[in-house]
């Protein structure tokens, strides 16, 4: 009988050593993502290189209230070790530096300020830039000949603009605009933001202002026109990572690159459009394209 319980006792011990190696041993990384579609299908890339290509697990908490003010806290708490970004927010909105314009300076710029004061690595950029944007019916683009905002200053005289009432107020709205481009139209309208879309769509207005990967540019068929002065701000998004978390887990590395330059604008469009209008859940809809894209 003392046999058998010290025999239970002993199973006992072990079970709890082996329960406390295999927690002690436990890889996971945090991977969070702002409240909007195309941060959800980005961070859901993510999760799918990690788990696929590493023996980490991924705790997801997507759509944090507050995007930006309260990933940044997390990340430099060590709540969060991973989330999607774009050059212009960490720029402007987390360093609060001065605009740069050249898209390449402004990534090199960011990536070595996170290192230096936040121990944060940015990974390469996906390949495409959410950017404000100018936006108009691609037939009526196609008809007038413009395809940049200098053609639409140069063209767009006779046309109808719609936009927010702020985007009429702020110095890199419409007033920049104009001192940049010397543009001007025949009327301009102030629209509420969710009803942009469908007053192009029947015709109330000729142009509007947009996100340059907004899923709704594909549903209404319209032309992202150039910013050939480069005006508004680089948004190219990235990968962001803790550097302890990289030191301790240093394969993450490798497999977040594979999603560097895999995704263009009208890619993110298209997968935001699927989404948005198609309804289809973001985990699907970034599985489906690494798939494509020979990633997973």
């Amino acid at each position: 009988m003392m046999k058998k319980i010290l025999s239970l006792i002993l199973c006992a011990v072990l079970a709890a050593g082996i329960s406390g190696c295999s927690d002690k041993s436990e890889k996971k990384v945090v991977v969070a993502s702002k409240p909007h579609s195309e941060q959800y299908i980005l961070a859901e890339m993510i999760t799918l290189v990690i788990e696929n290509g590493t023996d980490i697990s991924v705790e997801k908490k997507l759509g944090i209230g507050g995007g930006t003010a309260n990933i940044q806290p997390a990340m430099e708490s060590g709540e969060i070790d991973i989330y999607p970004e774009y050059t212009g927010t960490g720029w402007l909105f987390v360093l609060k530096e001065e605009l740069i314009n050249d898209p390449e300076e402004l990534y090199e710029s960011v990536k070595d300020a996170y290192a230096e004061k936040y121990d944060m690595k940015w990974l390469g950029m996906y390949g495409f830039n959410n950017t404000y944007a100018l936006a108009m019916k691609r037939s009526a683009a196609e008809e007038m000949g413009i395809e940049t905002y200098s053609d639409l200053a140069e063209k767009g005289g006779d046309l109808v603009f719609g936009a927010e009432y702020d985007f009429y107020e702020r110095e890199d709205g419409f007033p920049g605009l104009e001192d940049a481009y010397g543009l001007s139209f025949e009327n301009m309208v102030e629209l509420d933001i969710g009803l942009k879309y469908e007053a192009i769509g029947t015709d109330q207005v000729d142009v509007i202002n947009a996100f340059s990967t907004d899923g709704l540019i594909k549903k209404f068929d319209l032309r992202v026109l150039e910013d050939d002065k480069m005006f508004f701000p680089a948004y190219n998004a990235a990968t962001i990572v803790r550097q302890e978390t990289l030191d301790q887990y240093p394969e993450l590395e490798a497999v977040l690159e594979t999603l560097t330059g895999q995704i263009s604008d009208d890619e993110m469009t298209e997968l935001n459009y699927l989404v948005e209008n198609e309804k289809m859940d973001p985990a699907k809809v970034a599985e489906d394209f690494l798939k494509g894209k020979g990633l997973l």
